[in-house]
């Protein structure tokens, strides 16, 4: 592994052909972090959170190697599209309201047979019903579970408010109600501990509530698995034939994997490796998606202002949704301005050594949504850029 002042060197080589401010995936990190997911399933299939990637290039890299199998996506139109350009197994990991989307599943054998739908309602299921358009093409269907760790009889609830459906009775008899539905069957079952696999446990500089999610952590794993099993067990009383049951998540790839009632991983965070996904005892990997913004002033001593940079993450407002300033290394936002939507200011002594016109490198908080800001990806090998790919916004698809 390079150090951080190599890797800066690799780069502002491989790109000096190009003008910023752009984004690159450094392919020996990607694909050295691709098998270190596939390390810690150890021999369960990695289905690829789509949403976490947002390149079908990279898509198609990632699942020609060994130990991936499966996409998971995050739109019913994303889905439709990804079984249309050859994606064969499309699991949509979110209830959806595309009534078009759902004439159009309906109405074509091959997207029918390769894309599968979550419900968790079957008010859900009438929505599909309603939308059919004159379609009579079988609809898959995934059940998802709410993992969420609950005490003190249910007043404090951890984790995120998915599916309504908590116990093994109340899934099986979703499963009942599906299977008993002409259209419809159900083939897998899914469970995203977002509370475990989503949140560091840790902390630079706070010990004390490290501890205190590792210990949360710890107990929600503890009763998730014992629940997962009942409620696999439940379900498969009334399909045999189920095909999958989905867990997981970058931050607990050999936790959940070690559950016998888990058949696949899903996985997606941990192929770009954001800053997010820095916090974590359980796995350690390389910084493989950054992008950079061009140095455009030079206020003063131990300042320069980049152009732009202001792209937060989705999820609670937060300083740890911003990007960081990543290399050179040493160089820190202003804390009356932050990031920027058309300038960012960065202080520290490395800046006396930046020149307008030099770049920058910057680690995005969360891994896909890089690619809404930019519509390429170039893929740089060594110490140069071999290939430049379209990300989801390049193909003119911007589905949420």
């Amino acid at each position: 592994m390079n150090s951080p002042a190599t890797d800066r060197a690799r780069y502002d080589r491989a790109t000096a052909h190009l003008d910023a401010p752009l984004a690159i995936v450094d392919l020996d990190a990607f694909d050295a972090n691709a098998d270190d997911l596939v390390r810690r399933a150890a021999g369960k299939p990695v289905r690829v959170a789509s949403k976490s990637v947002r390149c079908r290039a990279l898509l198609e890299r990632v699942l020609a190697r060994p130990g991936f199998a499966g996409i998971m996506s995050y739109t019913l139109a994303e889905s439709l599209w990804l079984a249309r350009s050859g994606f064969e197994d499309v699991l949509l990991a979110y209830p959806s309201a595309d009534r078009a989307g759902f004439a159009e599943l309906a109405g074509d054998a091959k997207l029918a047979g390769g894309v599968t739908v979550t419900v968790d309602d079957p008010v859900q299921l009438d929505l599909i019903d309603a939308a059919r358009d004159g379609g009579g093409e079988e609809v898959r269907v995934c059940l998802e579970l709410d993992t969420a760790l609950q005490l003190l009889g249910g007043r404090v609830r951890i984790g995120a408010r998915r599916s309504p459906l908590r116990e093994p009775a109340q899934l099986a008899a979703l499963a009942r109600a599906v299977t008993e539905r002409p259209g419809f069957r159900v083939v897998g079952l899914m469970a995203y501990e977002g509370h475990v696999a989503g949140v560091g446990d840790a902390l630079a500089g706070r010990p004390l509530r490290s501890r205190a999610i590792r210990l949360m952590q710890g107990a929600a794993r503890r009763e998730l698995a014992a629940r997962r099993a009942e409620v696999v067990r439940a379900v498969r009383a009334v399909v045999p034939d189920l095909e999958f049951v989905n867990g997981g998540g970058t931050g607990s790839v050999q936790q959940t994997a070690a559950e016998d009632a888990v058949t696949e991983i899903a996985a997606g965070s941990g192929l770009y490796v954001p800053r997010l996904f820095d916090n974590y005892t359980s796995f350690s990997g390389r910084p493989a998606a950054l992008f950079a913004q061009p140095v455009v002033r030079r206020p003063g001593v131990g300042v320069v202002t980049v152009l732009g940079g202001g792209y937060p993450a989705s999820g609670a407002a937060g300083a740890d949704r911003l990007p960081v300033p990543y290399l050179p290394q040493g160089l820190a936002y202003d804390p009356q301005e932050g990031a920027g939507e058309v300038q960012t200011p960065l202080l520290g002594s490395p800046a006396d050594d930046l020149l307008i016109g030099d770049r920058v490198w910057f680690r995005h908080a969360k891994a896909g949504e890089l690619c809404e800001r930019f519509d390429t990806l170039h893929l740089i090998e060594g110490d140069r850029v071999t290939e430049s790919v379209p990300t989801y916004r390049g193909e003119g698809r911007t589905f949420l």
